[in-house]
């Protein structure tokens, strides 16, 4: 069986090639089958040097890339990855591996074992004791309008790790919103389409994680994106 790791990039931080090799190193010794890695250059970026993906390309076999020189956000990013992935699991998170190794294996074995369809990352308290402020309001906000206008079991539809059968994958190549709240349009589809076992997996992050500010100007425009998902199909 093939796992497939699809991972966005757009400016990653300093030594990022290190952090992905390490991790997907990682990773292939504790699920012990072969690890399918597909990185997304979501638009031209300094940090992405000749000598980084050689790095990667000398250290990750197979290693796969889409690239691009526009960026187009990170739904539109991990759809390409999706799209040619082969993985019979599928996994995405972020360039960065801000989550737990745990968290990624618990919803792989949880894939593997058949014990849902999707799993989906929730985060815990102590993930928002590291978040800024402003982007703590924004997350609570959010989650409070899914469960009153979406009344979907689950409301934390953002953190930045997912993984899902490969039966899943047309359900999320539909997805048309390119940028942060593909999350919430996927999830959404799941719960509509009544087909697929979704499933809340608790995911802790990494010790010193860092945030990125925020550009708040995206804000009008997923507002408007969640609105089209409350009138939409």
């Amino acid at each position: 069986m093939v796992v497939s790791l699809v991972l966005p990039c757009y400016n990653p931080p300093p030594d990022w090639e290190q952090t992905v090799c390490s991790n997907y190193q990682s990773f292939c010794g504790s699920v012990q089958e072969a690890v399918e890695l597909v990185i997304v250059m979501d638009g031209i970026s300094t940090a992405v040097t000749k000598e980084a993906m050689h790095y990667l390309e000398q250290n990750i076999p197979g290693l796969k890339t889409v690239k691009y020189e526009n960026n187009r956000g990170k739904g539109y990013a991990i759809r390409q990855g999706v799209a040619i992935a082969t993985g019979s699991i599928i996994l995405y998170t972020d360039i960065d591996f801000p989550y737990s190794p745990q968290s990624m294996l618990t919803i792989y074995k949880g894939l593997k074992e058949d014990e849902f369809d999707v799993g989906v990352g929730v985060k815990n308290e102590a993930y928002y004791a590291h978040v800024p402020f402003l982007r703590r309001v924004i997350s609570r906000y959010l989650r409070f309008f899914i469960q009153l206008f979406l009344s979907m079991p689950i409301t934390d539809t953002q953190c930045g790790l997912k993984g899902f059968n490969r039966s899943v994958v047309p359900l999320f190549l539909q997805t048309t919103i390119d940028r942060y709240l593909f999350d919430l349009e996927f999830i959404r589809n799941c719960f509509k389409s009544k087909k697929y076992r979704v499933k809340a997996i608790p995911v802790a992050l990494n010790e010193n994680v860092h945030f990125r500010r925020m550009d708040y100007r995206i804000l009008f425009p997923e507002m408007v994106n969640f609105v089209k998902l409350l009138f939409g199909k």
